[in-house]
């Protein structure tokens, strides 16, 4: 049975939500996206992939700063939608919008909930050390990712998997969980399934100081957090050189097993297969690292240009081992 769909949603991963329903049987009416913002060097307004998405196939878009608006909730209801799909839209729906389409509103989120609510599953996942991850298509109410779930899928995390690509993971699982979502619900079908309060974890967002590598905490949660933070934010440390302290930042890093004896943020050594960091815990292999103003490099490649840049002894975060 079709459906006339509001979509709502911003980034990449709802515009490939939005591009599952424009290939099912479904009829979008409209799509909702953030109001352009500036972006580039010349900070000139860039629209949305879910925004230049709809206008390729023609869709109405729809970009109030608000849905708290009397005004723009009823030219939302004038739409009259059976129901409402949000994905990553980045905008908070009062009551007034998920008690207007006749089916309410759903919701893609990028976890097993209740296990990471709130706006950064994926890197929360990652980071924790989860084993596995999913989509849930959630039922929407005015609490934050607390609906009843209606259609769950699942991936496994491995250890090789960042941000990125459990990402790419999850938006190829979105759209059949959620077309399967929609199919349930046009037919009556819809077992929703509540959420259990007590398992679930705040996601929060993720700001650029907390990707900052904090050489004291052990190996094994460093290289999560490396992982899970590429390639956003980019997980970050300085070192000195001679125009002063300059940041580094880690896109990939291999965890060294073994103790040592030096203060965290101590480089043990620089060779071909990387630069070893002593770590609070067992130490870290710096592998793939993106100097000031240059591109994102192998370590042995940066080293055989830069050959004193990095040297057994010295301590990363500024500091210098004759520092202690």
């Amino acid at each position: 049975m079709s459906l006339n769909i509001i979509f709502a949603g911003t980034p990449d991963f709802a515009a490939v939500h939005l591009q599952a329903l424009l290939d099912s049987e479904h009829n979008v009416v409209a799509v909702y996206s953030q109001p352009d913002r500036p972006a580039g060097r010349g900070k000139k307004l860039l629209a949305s992939p879910v925004k230049q998405l709809a206008l390729r196939h023609d869709i109405p878009v729809y970009q109030p700063p608000s849905l708290r608006d009397e005004a723009a909730q009823a030219e939302l209801a004038a739409l009259g939608a059976d129901i409402m799909v949000v994905v990553a839209y980045g905008l908070i729906l009062p009551r007034a919008v998920l008690d207007t389409p006749r089916l309410g509103c759903v919701n893609v989120h990028a976890s097993l909930l209740p296990r990471w609510r709130g706006a950064a599953p994926i890197q929360r996942a990652i980071e924790a050390g989860d084993a596995e991850s999913g989509v849930a298509i959630m039922q929407m109410e005015e609490g934050l990712d607390t609906g009843p779930v209606l259609v769950e899928s699942r991936c496994t995390i491995t250890p090789a998997d960042t941000g990125g690509s459990l990402h790419d993971k999850l938006a190829g699982l979105g759209g059949p969980a959620l077309l399967e979502a929609l199919a349930q619900l046009a037919a009556g079908t819809a077992e929703p399934r509540p959420q259990d309060d007590g398992r679930a974890n705040y996601a929060g967002k993720i700001s650029k100081e907390e990707a900052r590598i904090d050489w004291l905490r052990p190996a094994v949660e460093i290289e999560r957090q490396i992982r899970a933070f590429n390639p956003f934010p980019v997980c970050w440390t300085t070192y000195s050189d001679n125009r002063g302290e300059q940041r580094l930042r880690v896109y990939r890093a291999q965890l060294e097993r073994g103790c040592h004896s030096d203060i965290p943020g101590t480089v043990i050594a620089a060779d071909a297969e990387g630069i070893l960091v002593a770590c609070g815990r067992e130490a870290l292999r710096l592998q793939l690292l993106q100097l000031p103003g240059k591109k994102a490099l192998e370590a042995a490649e940066i080293l055989r240009g830069y050959p004193d840049l990095f040297v057994p002894g010295q301590r990363l975060d500024g500091v210098t081992a004759n520092d202690h």
